[in-house]
């Protein structure tokens, strides 16, 4: 029955580039068809269409028993091996609710969601409340025993970046100055295992952009109803403002002609009230992450256009926006084609 799914272009092409992709899109056909087989599944794709997918996976609508579901199979990679703990513990709390999970295949059946109706679209004053309302609900105070062990700490990862962005940047050929470097490093400092004086540790999405925000089918549009789901959660333990990053980083396109540069601190600040966090911390977490994913860009040929949307987000939330790099408006959303 698994013959009849075709696997998206995109993701074939994403995974044909190495020896371990090639591998498990040779074995796609039959997770697919074990998922089906073990939940007792029937495939609820229209003739011709293709299933949905990500990055980092495949999602095909199903049903079982008469009720819409999803069989998604992620490659396992490390940010997808957690998901389904995660999953289980926010128990359809702000996050899809995970019906039945096989870690061997890295496969879940999941609740439906409206994948036509995702926060991408929506204008961003209904984004950030709907955002904020999710938020609040994926930060559960972080516990300890099973299914916590699998997560990583942020205060741990500011540790291990304290080391790895100075000694990436030296590799690099220092790819931009000094000082960005230092204002991460201060955060890692400050917001690290060592430095850090105060905080609460929650239950975190690390990739809680607006794509990854869906609404439940049949729902309205009221943003703060609870309506809304949050998918592919990338969890680490830590500060619940170690998740705002990517609200900023994504739909730069779309903040004002006029000083593009104050409307994002004034975004960073806007989401961070909408789900009760700390505007200042926010900030902090969101230029080190940024600037950790300039020196991952600037190590992978082709990403010029991701390397120079890190930089501007991550300057300007230091406050020195850099010269030289294109206007906001000109920087390219994440996945876009690199700059010319």
């Amino acid at each position: 029955m698994s013959s009849v799914i075709p696997v998206p272009a995109d993701l074939r092409a994403r995974y044909s580039r190495s020896a371990e992709g090639r591998a498990w899109l040779a074995a796609l056909p039959g997770f697919l068809m074990a998922g089906l087989e073990r939940w007792r599944l029937t495939i609820d794709l229209p003739a011709g269409a293709e299933p949905w997918n990500g990055h980092g996976g495949i999602v095909v609508p199903v049903l079982r028993d008469g009720t819409a579901a999803v069989l998604k199979v992620a490659f396992p990679h490390p940010e997808a091996l957690p998901e389904s703990r995660a999953l289980t513990l926010w128990d359809g709390r702000g996050a899809v609710r995970l019906l039945e999970a096989d870690q061997d295949t890295c496969s879940m059946l999941l609740e439906r969601l409206d994948a036509g109706r995702w926060l991408q679209d929506a204008p961003l004053d209904h984004a950030r409340d709907a955002w904020g309302t999710v938020m609040r609900q994926l930060s559960i105070d972080a516990g300890e025993g099973p299914g916590w062990e699998d997560f990583e700490h942020a205060a741990a990862r500011a540790e291990r970046w304290s080391d790895e962005l100075p000694a990436d940047w030296e590799q690099l050929g220092r790819p931009f100055p000094r000082w960005l470097l230092e204002a991460a490093l201060e955060v890692c400092q400050t917001r690290g295992a060592v430095g850090r004086r105060a905080g609460k540790d929650v239950l975190v999405h690390a990739d809680l952009h607006f794509m990854n925000i869906l609404p439940l089918p049949g729902s309205g549009d009221l943003p703060g109803s609870g309506s809304y789901r949050a998918i592919d959660p990338q969890p680490v333990i830590g500060e619940a403002e170690f998740g705002v990053a990517p609200v900023l980083w994504n739909r730069i396109a779309e903040l004002p002609q006029a000083s593009p540069e104050l409307a994002l601190l004034e975004r960073c600040n806007d989401f961070s009230n909408a789900a009760g966090l700390d505007p200042e911390t926010a900030r902090q977490w969101s230029l080190t992450r940024e600037v950790e994913n300039a020196l991952w860009y600037a190590a992978k040929p082709g990403h010029d256009g991701d390397l120079a949307r890190s930089l501007w987000v991550a300057s300007t939330l230091a406050g020195r926006t850099l010269d030289g790099l294109p206007a906001a408006h000109e920087l390219p959303a994440p996945g876009g084609a690199a700059l010319s």
